[in-house]
């Protein structure tokens, strides 16, 4: 095997990318302001660090890469988790990752010139310190000139139950719809804060979804301001994006707050409701590129009794069932 010495340009998928002491970290925000996320225990900048969508993306006649990186931890999982490489966004070859893996070899890649995508973990961080090819063989950054999806969510667009790190629901979507993903899912902290707004307003996009409301349920916002701030997400979003499509999903089915009031007095169904006016209110002012869906029919009560164990986060069977949803009922009403 030959190495091969990466950059931040091998890097897509990622809000920015942290180089240290011979490695390079991908991060879901941007690196060089972390501050100014705060949330108890810095969870949000947890979260953050985890690659989920992230991929190196590389030129390559290679049959075999290895990816190189210090060992990964496992803060969801049972210490091994799968990674995939895709090429013309079909899985080709995928490898086991454990925690204390330093190198994750890809074998049996396709002969010839082709990009290769690495999907990174997606339940934890990466900190990446090369590649290698098997002798002889050529490999270099790819550029990623794909039409540019930026979707943000909680653990349900995280998707850490996903059976490997390109069948997130959102990288199911990608991959079927040949777009540059930059998933910014992060598990129990999608609160709608104002500085994930303004980090989204300035990043390339040429489509933008939401999937708002289950990690306010826990009390992170009020019914007096939840809906204010689904306003306010939009409207600093549209300051750099007035006419890029954006799309609010409502949340999905979650049985424990379906209709039983939350410490202040809110509601899942409430909360559906919340997102809707939110989307009405937001049109009749002027904006007409902004699409509201419900929830609902993105994954159902029923879907939630056979998919889940905790009424909330599907498996990786249900993850998979979530992006057929989102292709076969969204994609085909969003005005692209």
């Amino acid at each position: 095997m030959q190495e091969v010495c990466i950059n931040e340009s091998f890097f897509q998928g990622a809000v920015s990318v942290q180089r240290g002491d011979g490695t390079f970290q991908p991060w879901r925000l941007p690196c060089d302001r972390l501050d100014l996320f705060p949330a108890p225990d810095e969870v949000l900048v947890d979260r953050a660090g985890h690659s989920s969508g992230v991929r190196l993306r590389v030129r390559t006649d290679a049959t075999t890469v290895e990816l190189r990186c210090e060992p990964l931890g496992s803060p969801y999982g049972d210490g091994s988790r799968v990674l995939d490489a895709t090429v013309d966004n079909a899985i080709v070859a995928s490898a086991e990752a454990k925690d204390d893996s330093e190198r994750i070899t890809f074998a049996d890649l396709p002969a010839g010139d082709k990009v290769v995508d690495l999907w990174l973990p997606h339940e934890a961080p990466c900190l990446a310190t090369g590649l290698a090819v098997n002798d002889g063989a050529a490999c270099r950054a790819a550029a990623d000139d794909r039409k540019r999806w930026v979707t943000y969510g909680s653990s349900l667009t995280h998707c850490a139950r996903a059976h490997s790190s390109s069948r997130t629901w959102p990288a199911i979507v990608a991959r079927r719809m040949d777009w540059h993903l930059t998933s910014l899912g992060y598990g129990g902290n999608c609160c709608l804060e104002p500085m994930v707004a303004v980090m989204i307003r300035d990043l390339p996009a040429d489509l933008i979804t939401f999937k708002l409301g289950i990690n306010c349920i826990g009390g992170a916002l009020s019914p007096r301001t939840f809906k204010a701030a689904v306003v306010g997400l939009v409207k600093i979003i549209r300051e750099k994006h007035a006419a890029t499509p954006i799309a609010l999903i409502s949340p999905m089915a979650y049985p424990p707050n379906e209709t039983e009031p939350n410490v202040l007095d809110h509601t899942i169904a409430g909360m559906r409701e919340d997102v809707a006016d939110a989307h009405r209110r937001l049109v009749a002012d002027g904006d007409e590129n902004l699409q509201y869906f419900d929830g609902l029919e993105l994954f159902n009560v029923a879907e939630i009794a056979q998919y889940t164990e905790d009424e909330c986060h599907p498996n990786g069977d249900g993850i998979e069932l979530m992006a057929e949803h989102f292709l076969d009922r969204f994609v085909p009403n969003l005005p692209l």
